[in-house]
């Protein structure tokens, strides 16, 4: 990870300061090297010796010093500039060469320097390399015209000051030399000097305003080392100072400087350049400092024009006569101004006709895009606005001209709008060029329109570019509210109500007892669905919403979570006490149900539905998924403990849960693991103690040792695939056995139950029953299915179809729970019913409630006048058997006679054929075609005997 900013500009900062000051130490040096020798020279050295010496070799030294450093540089270095250090090395050690022959003569042998000599060759190779590297320095003209004019620039300057160095000196001097009669190479050497000086100082001066940006201060340092050289050379070649030069004067000081700051120029520039790298602001700060040098260099030329016009008014007025060379120069200087002004003027339309065309480029752009461009001033008054505004804002440009900017902005939204600005300022434009805003603008008919803003930045000011999103805003509102609402009710959805429900326990009032989830379920809409259709049940559930919606509070949710359930978020009120708050929790709860229960008006008719709610209230730490888990779990045992009714969560309630899942878990293995058991009880006539029949029940013998009977097992079990699985196991197992005991002799009939909707489920094929019979050889009448009567879900068209099927087999069908069920008169008027198993419900209360024994007595009445058996479930104590029997029941079963038994009990019980009843009554004769009375209605055995 990167450091942050505040560490990274004190890294910056103390590392350029660590430059700055290597480079202030290295020119401290080198200022007191130059002192010093300009100090001896002023003084004389102390001795001729001296003098000579460090006249001549010193400056050897020097110059051999900027060679080297130059050398190296250029080795080190890997950039276009390579080329010119390596020529001002050249430069140098020509220089170097020339002082150290000069030093020959003068120091080691003591003669004079002969005039020309070695070390003319020397000093006159000096110039060229020098002019050439500060061609390489110069940056590249991009055009041919740009290369003609650089070349009329220097001749302008080189022409300008050959015009006035000849009219000053050079004309005497070439006149003297004629005079004298000198020889043509010390006249050309006499001229030689000065002329190269001339040309080195043109390209100094032309070059100057054009060099590269690359190691500017290097260059920089380069050209001022090499003006002071020329300069001395200028001041060498004067006549009158040259007959009375000898080495080791003050102008020694000159050249020594010079060479010494070329050799400084590169590897303190170079310091420089990385203090620059370091400190980009600085760099950016001096880059932007030059108008005045983009001045002088448009006025250069016309100054080199005026030098050269100064050097002809200068003969004319001291009256000489105009020398031909003069009068040549100057022409040609003046024609080269011409012909440059003449590049430049056609330069000049060039880019005129091309700014015009930008211009008008920028203009259609503007102009014709469908963004809104406006420029703002740092104060954030507008300083324009593009024409787009009118289609897209519906306002004048012009009138928003001169405007505040904030003056457009929604206040709601100008906080916002102004801390990013700031902020965007405030940040380094190489880090953060642009940014982006979103807000709402004023438009022209008053109303706000959702703008999005790409800002940059622009003298100090603001330039937005802008465009209408207000439809995109409102699509994303629009997918945001369906992302999070049910499309039938509109009222939240799960995941809305989730979050709103980890709001209220995440906020200061976490945990409060007074915040509560409601879990709604609506009985019977399924059944009102599947009757009425699903448009009328859509409408139903749209009437409840609103219903719903309209009985929680203002600060309260409504939600639903799918199909017929909803729920409701009550946020708990901290001024009151907890008692209170939950107190008011169910009532609202009980008022909803009220509500949610009352009629509804469903096209021509009305239909009812009641509502089963389940609350939980909101515990320290509790979880959202946890807290609608609890409401959830409270919804179903109001659904379970008869339906229309509230719930409160009590910890049991998980505790349950987990109890039936572990036992549903360990029952999906328990068939396949052998653990079930096939358990009989005996049925008995009531008079004569006679077994007429046994019924077939299953227990299950987990591996924990515990005996479990069906009504425990089954309530547990949610797998109906498991159910139906058991089902075809007792089914088949009872008439395997009931088969064996034929075999044995012991001719009595078995009964199964089994529920209705079992018999016609697929889970039971048709011919199952069938093909068991004709498997174990199971004698006609040897098997009575039992039908419970209570599923409103099972066809009685069907089911009476398929218990006719049966019963042309032999098979005999009892009506099971009959006198609990709320079809059983239907039942017994279109169902093919051989026995009436009355429910244990009326026979348990038949001796102490007058009522139920009227209510059994007719039952029994009616069994008898259909012509049909009846057996009584439940029968556990003499009284009952005494009632049952006055009252017409001819066979019973409970622990009045026996309980469940196993296989090698209920054999005994065979063998010895009847069982005591009370009373001496006469023998009845058996159930005819054998005995099939079976489980009981309810399930809910007696205990079990061990086996």
């Amino acid at each position: 990870m990167s450091a942050p900013a505040g560490t990274r500009g004190a890294l910056t900062t103390g590392q350029s300061g660590v430059g700055r000051a290597s480079a202030l130490l290295a020119q401290l040096v080198l200022g007191l090297v130059c002192g010093g020798y300009a100090v001896g020279a002023a003084t004389g050295w102390g001795s001729v010796q001296v003098a000579l010496f460090m006249g001549d070799f010193g400056l050897s030294a020097a110059a051999l010093a900027a060679a080297v450093s130059c050398f190296l540089f250029a080795r080190a270095a890997d950039n276009r500039l390579r080329p010119a250090w390596l020529l001002f090395s050249l430069s140098s050690l020509m220089a170097s060469g020339g002082n150290a022959v000069w030093g020959w003569y003068e120091f080691v042998r003591g003669v004079p320097v002969p005039s020309p000599s070695l070390a003319d060759l020397f000093y006159l190779c000096f110039a060229p390399p020098a002019i050439v590297g500060l061609l390489v320095l110069a940056k590249r003209p991009v055009t041919r015209a740009g290369w003609v004019c650089l070349a009329l620039d220097s001749w302008l300057i080189g022409g300008s000051l050959l015009t006035l160095s000849w009219s000053l000196a050079l004309a005497h001097t070439a006149h003297v030399a004629d005079v004298e009669g000198d020889s043509v190479a010390r006249a050309a050497l006499s001229l030689a000097y000065p002329l190269l000086d001339i040309v080195l100082v043109s390209m100094v001066l032309a070059l100057h305003f054009r060099r590269s940006s690359v190691n500017r201060a290097a260059v920089n340092t380069a050209i001022a080392a090499l003006a002071l050289t020329v300069l001395c050379d200028a001041l060498f070649t004067s006549p009158l100072l040259r007959q009375t030069y000898h080495s080791g004067q003050l102008l020694d000081a000159g050249w020594f400087a010079g060479s010494l700051l070329l050799a400084y120029a590169p590897w303190g520039a170079a310091r420089e350049a990385d203090d620059a790298v370091q400190d980009p602001a600085a760099t950016g700060a001096r880059t932007t400092s030059r108008p005045i040098a983009g001045s002088l260099a448009a006025l250069t030329p016309y100054l080199a024009a005026a030098v050269c016009t100064l050097g002809i008014l200068y003969n004319v007025i001291e009256g000489r006569r105009v020398d031909r060379v003069v009068v040549f120069t100057g022409c040609t200087v003046v024609l080269a101004l011409v012909v440059r002004q003449g590049i430049m003027l056609v330069d000049n339309i060039a880019l005129t006709q091309e700014l015009a065309q930008k211009e008008n480029h920028f203009r259609s752009l503007v102009q014709g895009s469908s963004d809104v461009i406006m420029i703002a001033a740092p104060s954030g008054v507008l300083r324009y606005v593009s024409p787009a505004a009118v289609g897209v804002y519906g306002r004048d440009p012009d009138e928003l001209v001169g405007a505040e900017l904030s003056s457009i902005i929604h206040p709601d939204d100008l906080g916002r709008v102004v801390h990013e600005v700031r902020r965007f300022l405030a940040a380094p434009p190489a880090d953060e060029p642009t940014t982006r805003i979103e807000c709402r603008f004023r438009s022209g008919s008053g109303d706000w329109l959702n703008v999005e803003s790409t800002v940059n930045r622009h003298q100090g000011g603001l330039i937005l570019n802008s465009r209408d999103v207000t439809e995109r805003v409102r699509l994303q509102a629009q997918l945001q509210h369906n992302a999070e609402h049910d499309p039938l009710t509109d009222l939240p959805n799960r995941a809305l109500f989730t979050t709103r429900v980890r709001q209220a326990l995440g906020g200061r009032r976490t945990g409060d007892a007074g915040t509560a989830v409601l879990f709604i379920d609506l009985d019977g809409f399924k059944a009102a669905n599947d009757r009425l259709g699903h448009q009328a049940g859509d409408e139903l559930l749209i009437q409840a919403a609103r219903r719903l919606q309209d009985a929680v509070r203002a600060g309260d949710t409504a939600a639903r979570l799918g199909g017929d359930e909803f729920a409701a978020l009550i946020v708990g009120d901290a001024g009151r006490e907890q008692d209170a708050r939950e107190c008011q929790v169910h009532e609202i709860a009980d008022r909803l149900r009220l509500t949610l229960s009352e009629p509804y008006r469903i096209g021509a008719g009305e239909v009812r539905v009641t509502a089963s709610i389940g609350v939980a209230f909101a515990e320290l730490g509790i979880t959202p998924n946890d807290l609608m888990r609890n409401a959830d779990l409270a919804m179903y045992r109001a659904k379970a403990g008869g339906k229309n009714r509230v719930e409160l969560y009590a910890p049991q309630m998980q505790a349950d849960v987990v109890r039936r899942s572990e036992l549903a878990t360990r029952l999906r293995s328990a068939l396949r693991d052998g653990e079930f058991a096939l358990l009989h009880q005996p049925v008995v006539h009531l008079a004569s103690g006679t077994v007429a029949a046994v019924a077939a029940q299953a227990r299950w013998r987990s591996a924990q040792g515990i005996l479990f009977t069906p009504a425990e097992f089954l309530r547990i079990s949610e797998d109906g695939d498991r159910t139906a699985e058991l089902g075809r196991w007792l089914l088949e197992e009872a008439v395997e056995q009931a088969a064996d005991r034929a075999r044995a002799g012991h001719q009595v009939s078995v009964s199964v139950r089994l529920p209705a909707r079992r018999l016609l489920d697929r889970a039971l094929p048709t011919g199952s029953v069938e093909a068991l019979l004709t498997r174990y050889g199971l004698p006609s009448g040897a098997l009575m299915i039992e039908v419970a009567d209570s599923d409103p879900r099972v066809s009685f068209e069907d089911l009476e179809q398929r218990l006719a099927a049966l019963r042309r087999l032999g098979v005999r069908i009892a009506l099971d729970g009959f006198g609990s069920g709320y079809a059983a008169i239907n039942a017994l008027r279109r169902l093919p019913i051989d026995v009436l198993k009355l429910d244990r419900g009326l026979v348990e209360g038949v001796v102490e409630s007058a009522r139920l024994h009227k209510i059994t007595s007719g039952l029994l009445r009616i069994a008898c006048d259909l012509g049909m058996q009846s057996v009584a479930d439940g029968v556990d104590v003499p009284e009952q058997v005494l009632a049952l029997r006055a009252m017409g029941c001819t066979h019973g079963q409970g622990m009045a006679f026996s309980g469940p038994l196993d296989e090698y009990r209920l054999r005994r019980a065979l063998v010895r054929g009847t069982f005591p009843v009370p009373g001496t009554v006469p023998a009845q004769p058996v159930l005819t075609g054998g005995w099939v009375p079976s489980l009981t209605g309810s399930h809910g055995e007696t205990p079990v005997p061990p086996t």
